[in-house]
């Protein structure tokens, strides 16, 4: 896995404090390279590492304004979100989605029916304690599906001997009325370690200028989770318990043929209960995490067991029409070997056994079954002060059995079964010119099985408002990728720049046609061409005087198929729903800060000791969407998107009392000039049109002012 340590101990995670925590965050520009990375070869600096890395920090994470934690790394260059209302995100990395994105929680792979729209992330974003964003092909550690990327995120590290701390958290957002709370408590006494936690929030329907309130955008989010382990010094062995309920209603964007008004049928747009119709989504995860220390390395091994269940309500509150089941059991055992003459190296295995079945009435995909298993091992060697290499090979086999099924004396499902074998691997150098300038490249293979809903799926899916055809003839996806990274480090400026070009075969993708299989409901069926995406992600940020920051970061992906089974013409040769180009820029006023340790003269403290706040800052941000055109449009699966900007303004601050931190305060004003406007991945774009004012679809949230505030609490 990817995680952030503060030393290069990676599995000695009893650290309690995050890097950005414990160091002056006027130069944390100066050490982001020095933090500890564990890549697709085990534990390194991360500027030692080949592949491009983002990295979002515990109080970075705190400090953003969300309303689930895909949203929250949204605004992190070269990544995007598909997005249906507020409570539900799936991450786009390089114009790259759905199974092509892993999301890894607790250790193991999230495993939730992500091939859906509108499936989001079922995670706490309350028990994330830092993330980090890998960026192109890593099928070498995950095998299939991380085709895209990597996202990692990281739940709160134990906390050292003999420590018990509490926190208390709550936000409310103004536009959709958005109100949690979390509580938690853990501790650390004699290597017992523990962890709890409950989260709850809901939200009404939100609004924009031109729709008013969007009918069936409200939600209402529970989790809970619990970790019990030991820490020794032969290593680690943890068991984590956790829990998430998420009740969004749908948003359906029918429309009054006489007013134009979104259509709202059972409760009023400011109530915070459920509107049919909606979907009842239940997560729940075991994970037994262990470490064990050698002389010449550590070996670790995670066992991992969730369950997801999905139902949707149509009519009545309780009777549901389709209901998925999910189960999966993942495992990973792998050896990473100390450091010894420059060398570094790790092997390993890892796989997952999944049972998915209909316990409903309507049908969209199959009975299936699904295992598989890969073998794998990476080598890193530094050569000198200036020189890492790193790179590996995997081998994957996966087998899919999807079971027949007869609706109404009809053959609804047939009975099939497909084997995918993949033979991926990577390879990539950095060259560290001095303290200031580091140079990568990468080039690595990726690997993607179609999932069950491109092979089988026929039906229609409520939640997309369309009916979905699959096609079992789908073949295995492979992608050729080749990274190149610059990036500069100094006292008044850091910039960074990495240029990609990835190459992928069989890419599949869904497309509408004319036929219209059910009434009322447009067809899209599944398909695939060779395809290249070309892009890159630039950033500067100058730091004149150490409290003023100006950050500018802009993305680009441009993806175009290279062939397809017809001709390809000025309509479908572009990849559908890729991102726009974005810029964003952020001026930022650091105004306080007393505990840098290379000033913390007597003066210093004392002042520390006597202000009221700490870590003070104000800032304004621009975040410019250029116009997206290169669509696909063909049968009119896909639309132009304007280009737009949004201006938000934000603050926080560190209360604390005798220079002791007693909470943390966030105000953020998202979308402040209250602009009404589509992104380019809402999916919400396609619904009906406004007779009335001609506008088609559903508007994103207008303005949105975002209260937190956090509360630590030494026991």
């Amino acid at each position: 896995m990817l995680c952030i340590y503060t030393t290069v101990a990676a599995q000695n995670n009893s650290r309690h404090q995050h890097a950005e925590d414990s160091t002056d965050v006027f130069f944390r520009h100066l050490q982001l390279n020095e933090l500890t990375v564990t890549g697709v070869t085990g534990d390194t600096k991360l500027k030692h590492a080949t592949a491009p890395v983002s990295i979002v920090s515990p109080k970075a994470l705190r400090a953003t304004a969300s309303t689930n934690i895909i949203d929250a790394i949204a605004h992190q260059p070269g990544v995007s979100q598909l997005t249906t209302g507020g409570s539900i995100s799936k991450p786009i990395i390089r114009g790259l989605g759905y199974n092509r994105v892993i999301v890894m929680s607790e250790g193991v792979r999230q495993e939730g029916q992500q091939w859906g729209d509108e499936h989001g992330i079922e995670v706490d974003g309350n028990s994330v304690n830092s993330i980090e964003i890998l960026k192109g092909p890593a099928s070498l550690m995950y095998g299939s599906d991380a085709m895209a990327g990597v996202v990692i995120l990281h739940q709160q590290p134990t906390l050292a001997e003999g420590e018990m701390k509490a926190n208390v958290s709550s936000e409310y957002q103004t536009n959709n009325g958005l109100f949690h709370y979390s509580l938690q408590v853990a501790g650390n006494q004699q290597g017992f370690v523990w962890d709890a936690r409950y989260s709850d929030k809901m939200a009404h329907a939100y609004k924009n200028k031109y729709d008013g309130y969007v009918p069936g955008s409200q939600f209402r989010e529970r989790a809970g989770r619990l970790m019990l382990g030991v820490n020794k010094a032969w290593g680690h062995s943890r068991l984590t318990w956790s829990a998430y309920h998420l009740t969004p209603s749908i948003i359906e964007g029918e429309r009054d043929v006489v007013t134009g008004d979104l259509v709202c049928l059972s409760v009023s747009p400011t109530s915070y209960s459920k509107s049919l119709p909606f979907q009842q989504v239940k997560h729940y995860k075991l994970v037994w995490d262990n470490s064990l220390n050698l002389s010449s390395g550590y070996l670790k091994a995670i066992i991992g067991y969730q369950q997801n269940s999905r139902q949707e309500f149509e009519e009545c509150e309780d009777e549901y029409e389709l209901f998925f089941k999910l189960h999966t059991l993942t495992y990973d055992l792998r050896y990473i070997t100390n450091e010894f003459n420059g060398w570094k190296l790790s092997t390993g295995i890892g796989g997952m056994y999944q049972k998915s079945g209909n316990e409903g009435e309507e049908y969209l995909i199959p009975d299936y079954r699904l295992f598989d298993f890969g073998l794998y091992t990476t080598a890193t060697k530094t050569i000198g002060e200036h020189w890492t290499l790193n790179g590996g090979v995997r081998y994957d086999h996966r087998r899919l059995h999807g079971y027949e099924l007869m609706e109404d004396g009809e053959q609804r499902f047939t009975d099939f079964s497909r084997h995918f074998n993949g033979l991926t691997g990577s390879i990539g150098a950095v060259f560290n010119v001095n303290d200031n300038l580091n140079v990568k490249l990468n080039v690595a293979r990726g690997f993607r099985t179609p999932n069950m809903s491109e092979l089988a799926s026929n039906g229609v899916h409520e939640g997309s408002i369309r009916y979905e055809q699959g096609n079992q003839q789908l073949k295995a996806e492979y992608s050729l990728q080749a990274d190149l990274g610059v990036d500069f480090t100094s006292r008044y400026v850091s910039a960074q720049l990495a240029l990609f070009a990835n190459r992928i075969d069989n890419y599949i993708f869904t497309h509408r046609v004319a036929e219209e299989i059910e009434e009322g409901y447009l067809t899209y069926v599944y398909t695939q061409g060779d395809a290249r995406l070309l892009g890159f992600e630039a950033g500067v940020d100058f730091h004149p005087v150490h409290s003023v920051h100006f950050s500018n970061t802009f993305s680009y992906v441009d993806a175009r198929l290279t062939s397809h089974h017809s001709s390809l013409t000025s309509e479908n040769k572009y990849l559908p729903f890729t991102p726009a180009p974005k810029w964003s820029s952020e001026l930022k006023w650091e105004l306080s800060h007393h505990s840098h340790p290379t000033v913390a003269h007597h003066h210093t403290t004392d002042a520390a000791h006597r202000s009221l706040l700490n870590n003070l800052y104000v800032a304004a941000a621009l975040d410019c969407y250029l116009k997206q055109s290169h669509i696909y449009s063909a049968d009119d699966t896909e639309t132009e998107t304007p280009g737009y900007a949004l201006l938000s303004l934000s603050a926080g601050t560190d209360i604390q009392l005798h220079g002791k931190k007693i909470a943390e305060l966030y105000v953020t004003a998202d979308n402040l000039l209250d602009k009404a406007y589509q992104n380019h991945l809402n999916r919400l774009k396609y619904a009906d049109l406004n007779t009335v004012t001609g506008r088609r679809g559903v508007y994103n949230m207008g303005r949105n002012i975002t209260f937190k505030v956090v509360v630590p609490i030494a026991l």
